[in-house]
């Protein structure tokens, strides 16, 4: 199956799958980054419509901004922004007035968590199926949020590397803005992918297709993987109680 037979399908899964949930349609969060971009594409094909896309901002760079503006005036999608900057200030300040300490990161994912939240109450208004945009990297090293943008109903690109998602953005017509950009989270001002990971998406990439990679990449890469086991998992549950 070439590329743009897997565009094909995937196009069909998407619809395939909301019948089956007997919805009507899906909704997906744009971050003015490659992977949301491309669902947002494959969205808008699988259900001309019945889709909507949501910008939602948290404090989120120039960059963002002018990217998802990019990538709604050349697709034309159909898009709706919630503004969630005062609702996390105000999260972070009751957690900050709660006495209980709590660290950076913590604090920066409620961030994605908000926008769950938010797609969420949307989808359920219209009857919508939530799309998410973790890539086959950042689903195998774990590196999304959990509960946040780990928390959706289908991952349509799961099976694809980064490099191949670059592939799809360029025949959806991605604006170039989008797909030459460093990668990034946008959890925190500079934040970048690389930097925080320590391989860069071209070594992960190789890595999960077989390829021989530096000992200390996959050492790192086999530690990020470890470490988000149970992201990725079923919740744990125990045995049911045998009644005497």
């Amino acid at each position: 199956m070439n590329i743009n037979e897997y565009i094909n399908y995937l196009v069909k899964w998407l619809q395939k799958q909301v019948q089956k949930a007997k919805q009507q349609g899906v909704i997906v969060g744009v971050s003015g980054g490659i992977d949301s971009a491309v669902v947002a594409a494959l969205a808008k094909k699988a259900f001309p419509d019945k889709y909507l896309t949501v910008w939602m901002p948290c404090f989120s760079s120039i960059l963002d901004k002018h990217c998802v503006e990019d990538l709604i005036d050349s697709l034309k999608l159909k898009t709706v922004t919630v503004d969630l900057s005062t609702t996390f200030t105000t999260m972070k300040d009751s957690l900050f007035n709660s006495g209980v300490e709590q660290s950076d990161l913590a604090l920066m994912n409620i961030k994605p968590r908000l926008r769950m939240t938010t797609l969420y109450s949307m989808a359920k208004t219209h009857k919508y199926l939530v799309l998410g945009t973790d890539n086959a990297a950042e689903w195998k090293l774990g590196y999304f949020t959990k509960y946040g943008d780990g928390g959706v109903d289908l991952l349509p690109i799961i099976h694809l590397l980064k490099r191949e998602v670059k592939q799809v953005a360029h025949i959806l017509n991605i604006p170039s803005s989008i797909i030459n950009r460093a990668p990034s989270a946008g959890l925190f001002e500079n934040q970048l992918d690389e930097t925080e990971i320590g391989v860069s998406y071209d070594i992960i990439d190789d890595y999960l297709s077989g390829k021989m990679i530096d000992p200390k990449a996959k050492s790192r890469i086999k530690y990020f993987f470890s470490i988000s086991s149970h992201k990725r998992k079923k919740i744990p549950t125990p045995l049911k109680m045998i009644k005497k």
